[in-house]
């Protein structure tokens, strides 16, 4: 078995790489709710709930705790950065939510099966 170390490089490459993930969920989300919008402003939402993940699983919190503060700031960024009515916000938070679990099962599924893949 490999057993790699965690350095200050691997946590901060996790981390832009979940925001980053975490901002083309949002996109998708905002663009179902919204319609056509600016896809720079989804950058803006990635980053404060991927920090809050990493940070909650570093300090070994209860996963509750972090997806409840992962929501609330993830709508409080959705109605930062669209400037919509709370119940758009919600909605959107919601389908975030959605999308990115969704998303997220199926490329840990595809490289799951690449990982056991014979030959």
């Amino acid at each position: 078995m490999l057993l790699q170390t965690v350095t200050p490089i691997t946590v901060l490459g996790t981390t832009v790489l979940f925001a980053l993930f975490l901002s083309v969920t949002a996109h998708l989300a905002a663009r179902n709710v919204l319609g056509d919008v600016d896809p720079r402003r989804a950058l803006y939402i990635g980053p404060l709930p991927a920090v809050t993940a990493i940070v909650g699983v570093t300090y070994a919190l209860p996963e509750a705790l972090i997806v409840f503060v992962a929501l609330l700031l993830d709508a409080a960024m959705f109605a930062w950065s669209y400037d919509q009515p709370r119940r758009l916000v919600v909605g959107m938070t919601v389908i975030h939510a959605v999308i990115t679990t969704l998303l997220a099962v199926v490329l840990f599924s595809v490289s799951l099966l690449f990982a056991t893949m014979p030959g």
